[in-house]
């Protein structure tokens, strides 16, 4: 049974930086062919990949929030993060941390319940 559990504050004011953890248990995230992943939603915009870090610790960005994100692990803890700097109102979002199968055409075959984020002063 994977699990996934992201944690981290609910509020962020602006200007500074959003800081979440994903805590996975059932697997490891050393193993081969899986990416584990940041996606976040709000309303209208539908579901955004943020970006993954994979088994191997290679880690990619969405183009239009990678001068902004930094994605790292913790293999000891088998946890990975996500920061996201200089937040404005429009980062407020439901963040879910999610794991990929390795293939292109793979999918996200687990997911956490997901975290609300809300940036306001």
């Amino acid at each position: 049974q994977v699990q996934l559990q992201e944690s981290g504050p609910g509020l962020v004011k602006p200007s500074q930086t959003l800081s979440l953890t994903c805590t996975v248990s059932g697997a490891s995230i050393t193993t081969n062919d899986y990416y584990w992943s940041w996606i976040r939603q709000s309303p209208g915009k539908g579901l955004e990949w943020i970006g993954h870090i994979e088994y191997d610790g290679i880690i990619r960005y969405s183009p239009s929030l990678k001068s902004r994100t930094s994605i790292s692990r913790d293999t000891s803890r088998n946890l990975f993060t996500l920061q996201l700097s200089s937040v404005t109102p429009e980062d407020t979002a439901v963040y879910y941390c999610a794991r990929k199968t390795r293939e292109d055409w793979g999918w996200f075959d687990y997911w956490g319940q997901g975290t609300q984020v809300i940036v306001s002063s």
